[in-house]
């Protein structure tokens, strides 16, 4: 009677895991999370998703109207991908650090879930030893909070918060509903608290592997996607320096913005294709999926940068998404919460020069849009 017991018991293990041919980190990932992920491997050869952080919540000029969306707005139709974030939420707030409030955050993500989207969450948590915001690089943070630091308690308090919202992320049926949860990114760079200059490759493994032990295993969140995600790199050493490994990570992607000026230089669209290159070489090597997790060109003075740079860069290449930081802000900001009014934004609004290009992009073929990765059923 045991060994049946345990028989059946290691078959209902098995369920998540069959007819996959590519393995979650998360041995014990939901069913949902499975087809999504072999899904997404899937639609590979079908375009890139195309995503936008904080669409569905603000742009220019208006926040918070149901149903409407920076992305529809400009080209008539809603995005593949929706990008939010939870920085602040280990502080008990009721904003996160762009002001968007937690509890619309998650009929957000309900929303685009149920338009048939991919939801990808990060996080940008405070100093955990200074107190300050996630750009405060002192203090040592990292090794702070790994097992062993000073501040480890004070962690796990802030991942059982993260625990907490996750699993409040159920569709109609009561289902888990899958997210890319992407922390600790850009640490090539030397701007936040767990980024390369202040932690080395070491720490932020034990980080990296202890949040999603903790996560896995101790909280039960079992509908979550790891992306690891550097910023600048060279070479498939440099991307690979602080990855923690194949059973921490189901995704690989990189940030990439533009900057300076597009028409006298081919930087942005020769580096994007050299990154792209060694990408998809290392991902297809570990099997994992490869997304450009963010770029864009904050206000899009080129005209035509869509298209001769952003296009031109990721070329042949098969990513899985491509996902535009957001757009502007709140007209009205008052209060600790709420970020002053801001004209800054990264997909075309109104007559923006950039506009006509935009909509070239958007009737390439080459980018997934709301329906038709309705169509490819990614959760199904």
């Amino acid at each position: 009677m045991r060994r049946l017991l345990l028989s059946v018991i290691f078959f209902l293990q098995l369920i998540p895991m069959m007819g996959q041919a590519y393995q979650t980190a998360n041995k014990k990932a939901s069913t949902t999370t499975v087809k999504l992920f072999n899904n997404l491997f899937k639609a590979l050869p079908e375009g890139i998703l195309f995503g936008h952080q904080d669409d569905l919540a603000y742009g220019l000029g208006w926040e918070y109207i149901p149903g409407k969306s920076v992305v529809q707005d400009a080209v008539g139709e809603y995005p593949a991908m929706y990008g939010w974030e939870l920085g602040d939420l280990e502080l008990d707030a009721e904003y996160n650090l762009d002001s968007v409030p937690f509890n619309k955050m998650i009929n957000f993500i309900k929303d685009g879930y149920e338009k048939g989207g991919v939801i990808t969450i990060s996080w940008h948590a405070n100093n955990p030893v200074t107190g300050k915001n996630a750009w405060d690089i002192g203090g040592s943070a990292v090794g702070a909070i790994i097992p062993g630091g000073e501040k480890h308690a004070l962690y796990k308090s802030w991942l059982d918060k993260v625990a907490a919202f996750m699993l409040e992320l159920k569709n109609a049926k009561g289902e888990y509903i899958p997210v890319i949860f992407r922390p600790f990114h850009e640490f090539t760079g030397n701007w936040f608290w767990w980024c390369q200059n202040v932690c080395t490759p070491e720490e932020y493994k034990a980080l990296w592997r202890f949040t999603f032990d903790y996560l896995t295993n101790t909280k039960q969140v079992h509908h979550l996607l790891y992306a690891y995600n550097p910023e600048k790199f060279d070479s498939e050493a440099g991307y690979m320096q602080y990855y923690p490994g194949d059973e921490y990570v189901d995704i690989m992607s990189f940030d990439f913005y533009q900057y300076g000026d597009p028409s006298s230089n081919s930087d942005f669209e020769n580096t994007l294709d050299k990154r792209l290159s060694i990408l998809t070489e290392v991902a297809t090597k570990h099997k994992k999926l490869p997304a450009l997790a963010e770029t864009g060109f904050m206000n899009i003075p080129y005209a035509e940068w869509f298209t001769k740079k952003l296009m031109k860069g990721i070329g042949n290449h098969q990513i899985s998404y491509v996902h535009l930081w957001r757009d502007g802000g709140l007209v009205n900001g008052t209060g600790a919460y709420r970020f002053a009014p801001s004209q800054d934004h990264f997909i075309p609004v109104g007559r923006d020069p950039s506009f006509m290009d935009f909509y070239k992009l958007y009737i390439s073929n080459k980018f997934i849009f709301e329906k038709k990765a309705r169509d490819l059923k990614l959760y199904q």
